[in-house]
């Protein structure tokens, strides 16, 4: 047997550096500042590679850990151990009610599918499944057009536009509603209290719970009115609102706050991560011209396979939810060695799951034709986000008719004056200004 060397046997070994005169690993960067809200990919391959499941204090005061490797963020989504409801944690007097929706609880808008586990979650979320199968989408995809034109029409004369303002925003709001079934002429309330919770999203939390106060307001009366009205036999394309207190009528056990903080959540959830998803899409591939070229002549050919796996791109790249809504510990429990003690708050960040290197390669390049792409950009697991295929629908037939209707579209701006909304879960831009040959 051939013994091999080792560096105290070989003076020509170079030797393993003393711990004390090993590089450091650089600082720790600062999260949740402005800066880290235009671009926190850095910050987040620094957690990756250094404190994956990493213990903060956020702005609000709350203490949580941060979730931010691909394989840990998939285990902890699916893991029973952490609960949705906020009963699990073991907050301190000082961070009471700063980890849900600002005037939720007040208003009485807790029961929804954010905030519950299993059995109630599974039985809620049978009873609003039926809105959002391939069928119903399917058959509510030309009212999406017909809203995306229409909201085109408004700006495509003038040459310049705010995609935010004047199209990412009102799409999904005016779609939900007519899904939920809000009529047509209270619709524009709606889009103000939407407005409201997106302008102070990350700012005073009061503006926010006035307008979840004037919401849920709103929402007990028309469920009063629906039900009164309410036909003996259900009707073809009868919309959600109506087919849950029909539901509750046959013996489901929904009480009325469990359907007014159903179509709340769906109303506050199923609209800003639209919005984001199709302004920030849209900002990736102004940004991205190679990449925005392909789809246009993918579009132009009449092909659809490069939109449909690139929305899927682009939820990975720079997706709308940036960390998914609160879990918390329901026992100690361990994720990525680190110990987790019953009654701590855990976000999972899937802005940061979806750059993994060791899941997706080159993951801060934008390739719309990604094939290997089981991003976590919805979620996984029971949670997984349920208005899903409606807003892959919304996304896909807003930027195909952007790019086909305003083929020179472009930033009106520079990137770097963009600025990005404050918040911790949901990521978007307050405005994208563009311009373009204006089409009569």
């Amino acid at each position: 047997m051939t013994d091999h060397p080792t560096a105290a046997s070989d003076p020509t070994a170079t030797p393993d550096p003393a711990p004390s005169s090993r590089p450091a690993p650089p600082p720790a960067p600062e999260l949740f500042t402005w800066e880290f809200a235009t671009d926190p990919y850095p910050a987040y391959a620094w957690l990756r590679e250094h404190a994956p499941v990493h213990r903060t204090r956020l702005p609000s005061g709350v203490e949580a850990w941060l979730v931010t490797r691909y394989a840990d963020a998939k285990q902890a989504l699916a893991d029973q151990r952490l609960s949705k409801n906020p009963a699990h944690h073991d907050e301190p007097e000082h961070a009471k009610g700063k980890t849900g929706i600002p005037g939720e609880r007040k208003a009485e808008l807790m029961t929804h599918l954010l905030n519950i586990d299993p059995p109630d979650h599974t039985r809620l979320r049978r009873l609003v499944s039926k809105a959002f199968t391939p069928r119903r989408v399917a058959e509510f995809a030309p009212r999406v057009q017909e809203l995306t034109d229409r909201l085109i029409d408004r700006f495509a004369a003038t040459g310049s536009a705010d995609l935010i303002h004047d199209f990412a925003f009102p799409l999904p709001i005016y779609a939900i509603c007519d899904l939920l079934g809000v009529p047509r002429e209270d619709q524009d309330d709606f889009r103000d209290w939407a407005g409201m919770m997106i302008r102070h999203g990350g700012g005073p939390r009061g503006g926010v719970a006035r307008s979840v106060k004037k919401m849920r307001g709103y929402l007990a009366e028309l469920i009063h009115r629906k039900r009164e009205a309410l036909p003996d036999e259900p009707t073809p394309g009868e919309d959600l609102i109506s087919g849950l207190i029909r539901a509750s009528d046959h013996g489901e056990h929904l009480t009325e706050n469990e359907a007014a903080a159903m179509a709340f959540i769906l109303l506050f959830a199923g609209f800003e991560t639209t919005v984001n998803l199709i302004g920030n899409g849209t900002y990736a591939l102004l940004t991205h011209p190679d990449q925005r070229a392909r789809l246009q002549r993918s579009l132009a050919e009449g092909r659809s396979d490069l939109l449909e796996t690139g929305v899927e791109e682009l939820l990975r790249y720079d997706g709308p939810v940036e960390l998914a809504t609160w879990r918390f510990a329901t026992e100690p429990l361990t994720i990525g060695g680190r110990d987790i003690a019953a009654g701590d708050p855990v976000l999972v960040v899937l802005a940061s799951a979806d750059r993994d290197p060791e899941r997706f390669a080159d993951p801060d390049v934008l390739d719309l034709s990604r094939r290997d792409n089981q991003h976590l950009g919805y979620g996984h697991g029971i949670h997984y986000c349920l208005g899903a295929p409606l807003a892959r629908l919304e996304g896909q037939t807003a930027l195909a008719t952007l790019l086909t209707r305003l083929p020179d579209l472009q930033l009106a701006v520079d990137s770097a004056d963009l600025r990005w909304r404050g918040g911790l879960i949901m990521r978007g831009l307050r405005t994208l200004p563009v311009e373009f040959t204006p089409v009569r």
